[in-house]
């Protein structure tokens, strides 16, 4: 039988900077610019909305009126907003314009530029290049920094772009292949690093979606295995697969048992990422953080499987692991000033007459033993064997893992918000503040130590499915193989599809969390202030 072969993809949009006004750019086919509400008060004291940078030089190419415009389509300046003003034969400056948009931006905080972007980005799908002063709106001080809006606006640009297909006909869209953003004149230099880093944070939200997006006739733990490899190429990490032989003679249980039930066998992938120029000494005495993702390349539940509406989905229960390798795949771009180490344990969790059975026993990486009382809660099996490993053999100064883990968190949370435990405060104060700034937010829960006998078993050390609530006995099963390790766990299901288009999130895989994890390791000492006690 011949493997599948995946359609060659769209790609995310070029992005580069411009001292040029927007009407200046010669050889874009559309001008953005953006619109913001006008001032409180009389309408008969003038203009409901006001027009931002780069409109007065676009009026004075084209010679149309765009704030009669934007009143005759009744804009209000409203995030989100579009106006489409047709421009048929260009102008003098550029004969390529085709196009002018006018574009809401609210209050034009970061939050406001990204979905800004989105809309942009939906607006010029199929078109060639759009110049645009959107993030010059932006107030520039120490609450709103320029690169915060810069980065908030390409990061909504391009997910805004997002597509995937595998149609014999080709894309029905193709995201807009080039953005130049209007910078004020003097800046370049000192917003180009801004752009890259903007760039790396989009782009890795863009491959992890890529990943949980393919479907599962083509990815299965040993293709997940070779993404992980051309990435460590890529990125100058190294790179390290168990297979399934090597798992089980090296005891990872969890892993061997929730794949043993496909025809095609787990893997359990390692990525290392040291800081570059850094001496092997020095290298030494970095912290060290372990990220580990759930790598399900489909759910089926096995024996006892899912309502057949419930796995359509279920390709994408390998969120976490594309997290991972997104985020390991960017850490270079960034300049992480840290070790990073990311573990993906892969496996797809089919039915079988070799799959695991209600009341199994299981025995995990370092001894722990687990009775299998619900095949569906296979996830926390496999991050258990990651996390031990992790705690025993790398000596981390901090773990996270990251997981779709429990339909409980959607039930909690909805659809918008990723939910999170942590053992250290200062930990969590930085994931949820990064989540705030990189338009992934997080909601705390806590690890209720009432409840931990609810994963008593009377023939193992656990039970995989200790019942409710959902989302807390998970996670106190998870941190068992934590070595008391200072400790953060993303259940990210409630965040793990999306089902109508909102703002820089098209329909799908979501790829939630590698924005956020790259928003929190980009800065200059990601692991301060948390302590091993």
């Amino acid at each position: 039988m011949t493997d599948p072969v995946l359609p060659s993809q769209v790609s995310p949009p070029e992005f580069a900077l411009s001292e040029l006004p927007p009407a200046a750019i010669v050889g874009v086919d559309v001008v953005a610019v953006p619109v913001l509400p006008g001032p409180v008060g009389d309408p008969s004291e003038g203009p409901s909305v006001l027009l931002g940078p780069g409109a007065a030089d676009l009026i004075e190419e084209t010679g149309i009126d765009l704030l009669g415009v934007a009143e005759l389509r009744r804009m209000t300046g409203a995030v989100g907003e579009v106006a489409e003003v047709p421009v048929p034969v260009g102008t003098a400056t550029n004969p390529s314009l085709r196009l002018a948009l006018l574009v809401g931006v609210g209050a034009a905080r970061p939050v406001d530029l990204r979905r800004a972007g989105a809309a942009l980005a939906r607006a010029v799908r199929d078109r060639d290049a759009v110049a645009t002063s959107i993030p010059a709106v932006a107030p520039d001080g120490p609450d709103v920094p320029g690169e915060k809006a810069l980065e908030a606006f390409v990061a909504g640009t391009m997910l805004g772009s997002f597509g995937f297909h595998w149609r014999s006909s080709g894309p029905e869209h193709t995201p807009v292949r080039r953005v130049v953003i209007a910078t004020p004149p003097g800046s370049l230099d000192a917003d180009q690093p801004a752009l890259a880093r903007a760039v790396a944070i989009g782009g890795a939200g863009w491959r992890a979606r890529m990943l949980a997006t393919v479907p599962s006739n083509l990815k299965n733990p040993a293709w997940l295995a070779g993404q992980a490899e051309e990435i460590a190429e890529a990125a100058g990490l190294e790179v390290r697969v168990w297979d399934e032989k090597a798992l089980e003679s090296e005891g990872f249980g969890g892993i061997v048992g929730v794949g043993k039930g496909s025809a095609t066998p787990p893997r359990l992938i390692r990525l290392d990422y040291r800081p570059s120029g850094t001496s092997t000494r020095a290298i030494k005495k970095l912290p060290h953080l372990v990220l580990v993702g759930k790598g399900i390349t489909f759910d089926t539940g096995g024996l006892s499987i899912k309502p057949g509406p419930s796995m359509v989905s279920m390709k994408r229960d390998m969120t976490g692991g594309a997290v991972v390798l997104a985020t390991m795949a960017a850490l270079a771009d960034l300049g992480c000033p840290i070790r990073v180490t990311g573990l993906v344990p892969a496996a797809e969790n089919a039915v079988s007459g070799s799959a695991l059975r209600p009341g199994d026993v299981i025995r995990h990486w370092g001894g722990r033993t687990t009775e299998v009382t619900n095949t569906d809660a296979e996830g926390r099996l496999v991050l258990a064997d990651a996390l031990a490993y992790a705690a025993a053999e790398l000596e981390p100064t901090v773990l996270v893992d990251v997981a779709t883990l429990t339909g409980a968190m959607k039930v909690a949370l909805g659809q918008q918000v990723g939910g999170f435990f942590a053992t250290d405060d200062t930990l969590a104060a930085a994931l949820s503040e990064a989540g705030e700034t990189a338009g992934e937010p997080l909601w705390r829960f806590p690890l209720y130590a009432g409840y931990e006998e609810r994963l008593a078993s009377k023939v193992a050390d656990a039970d995989n499915a200790a019942g409710n609530p959902g989302a807390i006995t998970a996670a106190l099963f998870l941190q068992h193989f934590t070595g008391g390790l200072p400790w953060a766990h993303l259940d990210i299901a409630s965040v793990g599809d999306v089902e109508k288009e909102l703002h820089e999130w098209t329909v799908g895989p979501s790829g939630f969390g590698a924005r956020l994890l790259l928003t929190w390791l980009g800065q200059a000492e990601p692991l301060a202030g948390i302590h091993h006690d």
